[in-house]
């Protein structure tokens, strides 16, 4: 019986001493940093990764993580130098460099978040407000993002943290200043087209002007060259038919009425009332053309 009962005080007493011994070792992963607090004091840390020990049901071991964090700042409207109000979305990266101060200052990675939003906003509207709309936009940006991490860094160098980067996803004019800068933009679009369709207009007309004073220049010039030729042409057959009628009256007058003849009777196409005896037939009675009392003569 007696056995019994100190085979299970053995047994009960292995079983806390296993318990204890469990509870005094911790392990530190290369992820992370290790802070060991006594009765809510921190008394060390621990960096290095493996296996580590602490007093039992005294100390307690709280992980920190020591990778680079992200910090997700939700946008704010900031005002730049010129004036202009623009949305601000930024995050940032940082690293716990402190553990202890970290514990001590902020607690944990959601209170860290906090305080660094606190001074990420300031640090934007300080900066960003000293500069103007175009250097935040395109011109100084990378500048502007670096000094904005210097200030951060120091602020929360208080914490045991060190900010690695600062970045500005979008910066964009508000929703009501875009739609107004839209329909300016649109407006001075539409301005600038209607004056290049006026230009073109203008050009247009000016085109088709000089083109047709081009064509009545040439066409008047044409009929004074086709009516300089038709005179020269009209003089030479007026000097052919009088070196003609000079060598042969008989002839010319002969030729001159078969002319006649064949643009006065043209087929279908004659009405004419005349005597028998007229002299434009002389020819039908006389093939010489001379009337009959002089034949007889």
């Amino acid at each position: 019986m007696k056995l019994g009962i100190a085979g299970g005080v053995l047994a009960v007493l292995a079983v806390v001493l296993v318990i204890i011994g469990y509870s005094s070792l911790f392990t530190v992963y290369q992820t992370r940093l290790a802070l060991v607090v006594r009765l809510g004091q921190p008394v060390r840390v621990v960096t290095e990764p493996g296996l580590n020990f602490k007093i039992p049901l005294i100390d307690s071991v709280i992980y920190i993580d020591k990778r680079i964090l992200d910090l997700e700042n939700s946008s704010q409207e900031v005002i730049a130098s010129d004036q202009k109000r623009l949305v601000v979305d930024a995050f940032a990266r940082y690293r716990i460099n402190d553990a202890l101060k970290f514990y001590q200052s902020v607690g944990s990675i959601e209170g860290a978040n906090s305080r660094l939003s606190t001074l990420l906003n300031g640090a934007l509207r300080r900066v960003l407000g000293e500069a103007t709309l175009t250097h935040v936009v395109r011109d100084q940006r990378a500048a502007l993002m670096a000094r904005v991490r210097e200030q951060v860094d120091h602020e929360a160098a208080a914490f045991g943290i060190t900010i690695v980067d600062v970045r500005i996803r979008r910066a964009d004019l508000p929703e009501q200043n875009s739609q107004a800068v839209y329909q300016r933009m649109q407006t001075e679009r539409q301005r600038e087209a209607a004056e290049f369709r006026a230009n073109g207009s203008q050009k247009s007309q000016e085109i088709r002007a000089k083109a047709d004073r081009d064509v009545t220049v040439l066409i008047a010039e044409a009929q004074s060259k086709a009516e300089q030729t038709r005179g020269e042409g009209d003089a030479e057959r007026n000097r052919i038919f009088a070196e003609a009628y000079g060598q042969d009256q008989d002839f010319f007058a002969f030729y001159r009425t078969m002319q006649a003849y064949e643009n006065g009777l043209k087929a279908n196409d004659t009405r004419m009332v005349l005597k028998p005896d007229s002299d434009f037939f002389r020819f039908f009675a006389n093939p010489s053309g001379k009337p009959k009392e002089d034949v007889k003569k």
